[in-house]
């Protein structure tokens, strides 16, 4: 008899040691077991989340741009263009935008409607090849003049370059004079 006294108390003990931890206050309980309960469930949550350092540590890539393609456009074109026509020669800005191959009243252009014009009979003359290729190029050497042209030509982004600097880069500047504009010489 000694034992079942001695194990109905220890079931007691147990029994009210398992009731105060399991988490659910009483009238006359504290409640201290609640916050460390939802702590604890709460810290997976957080731990799972990552840091804001770590989402915005790494720059998302850019998209790549597509090339217009060559051939007939459409025509439509919003363009900054940049000349510079020597090294420590001013900049020369130019604001191009075209519907269906016509100049619009906002173009700052010296020739917006040939410029247009280009563009609608081939969009790809803004698409030079990239220097490095294995395409063969002549070594001459056509000035010192620079521009770059971004925008979009018939929804297609555009993010070009322009140099004189051998026979491709000048292939390039010839193809595309009319929306380059003349500049410090160049033609």
């Amino acid at each position: 008899m000694r034992n079942f006294r001695m194990l109905a108390a220890v079931l007691a003990v147990g029994a009210g040691l398992i009731s105060g931890c399991s988490g659910t206050p009483d009238k006359g309980a504290s409640a201290s077991p609640a916050p460390s309960s939802s702590a604890a469930a709460s810290s997976p949550a957080a731990s799972a989340a990552p840091s804001p350092d770590t989402e915005t540590s790494v720059p998302a890539p850019a998209p790549a741009t597509s090339q217009p393609n060559a051939g007939p456009g459409q025509g439509n074109a919003e363009l900054a263009i940049t000349v510079v026509p020597s090294q420590g020669a001013a900049e020369l800005d130019y604001t191009l935008v075209c519907s269906s191959g016509t100049p619009a009243a906002e173009s700052i252009h010296p020739n917006a409607a040939a410029a247009c014009s280009a563009l609608k009979a081939n969009p790809g003359i803004l698409s030079p090849a990239e220097p490095g290729t294995s395409r063969p190029c002549t070594q001459q050497y056509g000035g010192p003049q620079k521009a770059t042209v971004t925008g979009m030509v018939d929804g297609v982004a555009v993010e070009s370059s322009f140099a004189r600097s051998n026979g491709c880069e000048i292939s390039a500047w010839e193809a595309a004079k009319d929306v380059l504009g003349a500049a410090g010489g160049a033609s």
